[in-house]
């Protein structure tokens, strides 16, 4: 896909004016190709190539076996991602499974390294095995970019026997600081989904947070509840809206949140769309058709970047929902990812950057983490930017 604003290079006019037929054939020739094909440096044309990913280079190999794992187990789904920093890459995980992903896993699943942590060479370094026995499905894990104590915070979807949760741990993962969720939660989608008036801590597998400069944050509820839940700093509720449906304001598996200045971004997953609110939860506009939206980044640049869990894509938008670039694709065992060619995406569920723009993608189906590096001579305009900061 051409970004907006490059420019294709055509033949002189002259050389096309030989006759009608001839200039038409002579226009599909010289114009066919787009602004991808030239080098983005020297403008020299670049041939091949089917730019799966991008403007980065995947880097071979990164993500290492836990230190517990053999030939019987290994990496079961990796569902999250929060960079602390370069040399510390936290990520958690379904639990694991058996090494042998071809083989059926007749239910088969080891109840450890749902939180671990990677060094710089994708190497693990800590594993959280202390707090195994509190999660069931960990979904999601994140530090606020306002915190200076960079607590790591864990949402555990649950299921339906589990513990719906949203933890906030120490940054070491030595203690526990808040844990909020009910026990007595809904055990099953549909009892969820036959009331709209569970309380603020009872949720419906919670999916996604994002926070706010004051401490407060938000809370997607989630896969079950048709909701967002808005929490003080402690955690005290404050304000809730949504419900299920296909409407304005209205969610069917809400699986990305971001907030801008002004403006809190749902991504409504099974409606296949973005929905826009303000901050108080009024609705702005819909940004529709948009397969399979699971995450959202907001850059300092102003761009809005999706994670695709169908297409295996990372799509970038402008702030008024125009698509302006995508790149991304398919990795499975013995192809793109695990296999001959690194860099492949296998239901992208979570990203996140670090402080040299090194990009970490957890693909949950395939089991790992992706690291991405920027290429030397990539396009600005195609890069994530840092994340945007709020100043209040």
């Amino acid at each position: 896909m051409t970004s907006r604003g490059e420019k294709r290079t055509c033949l002189p006019r002259h050389l096309l004016a030989i006759g009608a037929v001839a200039a038409v054939v002579a226009v599909s020739w010289a114009c066919g190709g787009e602004g991808r094909s030239a080098h983005p440096a020297t403008g020299a044309v670049v041939k091949g190539g089917d730019d799966r990913t991008g403007p980065y280079n995947p880097v071979p190999g990164w993500w290492k076996p836990a230190p517990d794992h053999d030939d019987e187990w290994g990496w079961g789904q990796v569902a999250g991602v929060a960079v602390d920093h370069t040399d510390r890459i936290i990520v958690v995980t379904r639990g694991d499974w058996p090494a042998d992903r071809s083989a059926p896993r007749e239910g088969r699943l080891r109840r450890t390294n749902y939180v671990v942590v990677a060094n710089g060479n994708g190497e693990i370094v800590e594993q959280w095995a202390q707090w195994d026995s509190i999660f069931t499905l960990p979904h999601q894990v994140y530090i606020s970019p306002y915190d200076p104590d960079r607590h790591v915070w864990v949402i555990d979807s649950g299921g339906g026997e589990g513990h719906m949760q949203v933890v906030k741990f120490t940054n070491d993962g030595s203690e526990i600081v808040m844990r909020r969720g009910e026990r007595d939660h809904p055990k099953t989608r549909e009892a969820a989904r036959a009331r709209s008036d569970w309380g603020p801590y009872t949720y419906g597998w919670p999916s996604k947070l994002a926070f706010l400069p004051d401490g407060s944050f938000l809370l997607a509820d989630g896969y079950w509840n048709s909701r967002i839940i808005k929490y003080s700093e402690d955690g005290e509720f404050i304000m809730q809206w949504g419900g299920l449906g296909t409407g304005p304001g209205e969610f069917d598996l809400l699986h990305g949140l971001a907030v801008d200045e002004g403006r809190v971004y749902v991504a409504d997953r099974q409606n296949e769309r973005l929905q826009l609110f303000t901050h108080d939860g009024e609705f702005i506009e819909e940004w529709p058709n948009i397969f399979d939206p699971v995450n959202i980044w907001l850059d300092e640049h102003g761009a809005v970047w999706v994670l695709d869990a169908t297409l295996n894509r990372v799509l970038k938008y402008d702030r008024g929902g125009v698509l302006q670039d995508y790149w991304g694709a398919y990795g499975a065992a013995g192809a793109i990812g695990r296999g001959t060619w690194p860099g492949g995406l296998s239901l992208p569920h979570q990203l996140d950057m670090d402080e040299d723009g090194n990009l970490y993608i957890a693909s949950y189906s395939g089991g790992w983490i992706n690291k991405f590096t920027p290429k030397p001579d990539a396009d600005p305009s195609r890069l994530l930017g840092p994340r945007l900061l709020l100043t209040h």
